[in-house]
């Protein structure tokens, strides 16, 4: 069944996701880390790094672009939470 595939994510997924992410991150001075990804809740746990994690606009970095674009590629994934 095509639908239950679609409804397995890997923290593997996850990470690819996150790979494609990283260089407009790398490009302000920043980075992301895939810390963990609960496959039963579908949420993903990661760390924003460098110049992001210190930025006073890291939670909406988090939310209005990582979180989306995550959840956008791997729709599995609920939600994505900081680490």
């Amino acid at each position: 069944m095509a639908e239950d595939t679609a409804l397995t994510a890997t923290a593997s997924e996850v990470q690819a996701a996150i790979q494609t992410l990283r260089p407009y991150l790398q490009s302000h001075g920043g980075d992301l880390e895939l810390v963990g990804f609960d496959e039963t809740n579908g949420i993903a746990r990661v760390r924003l790094q460098g110049m992001c994690g210190g930025c006073p606009h890291a939670s909406e970095t988090l939310r209005y672009y990582v979180e989306r674009e995550i959840m956008r590629t791997v729709p599995v994934v609920k939600s994505v939470i900081a680490a």
